[in-house]
């Protein structure tokens, strides 16, 4: 193949994924990504909040997996949190990753707390 046509394929290439929905997810709230699914209902019943947010909780388990099996770092937060309560949907990016220190000021971090 010569140059030329490896070039315009390379370049295709990476127009092609700089125009693909992953490349703006980054800048949408969790909420909004979710809703493009099934809108609010996605997440909420009915389209609306839960009082106690179980549902939603329920929700992100029913797509992602309980905390007890995902990683370590969620393991220590089972029974104790939602996912909602680190990962804020209407707050947070997607891909935004919470840290410890948004909740303990005692200097952990994820790898650390793996030790």
């Amino acid at each position: 193949m010569s140059k030329k046509l490896l070039s315009a394929l390379f370049g295709a290439g990476l127009a092609a994924l700089a125009l693909s929905p992953a490349a703006f997810a980054e800048d949408q709230t969790l909420s909004d990504f979710h809703s493009e699914m099934d809108g609010c209902e996605a997440c909420h019943a009915d389209g609306s909040p839960s009082a106690d947010g179980e549902y939603e909780f329920e929700q992100c388990q029913s797509c992602h997996g309980g905390m007890d099996e995902m990683n370590a770092v969620h393991q220590p937060h089972d029974g104790s949190l939602t996912c909602a309560d680190c990962h804020a949907p209407h707050d947070a990016n997607v891909g935004e990753k919470p840290t410890c220190d948004a909740c303990h000021d005692d200097g952990r971090t994820a790898e650390s707390a793996l030790k």
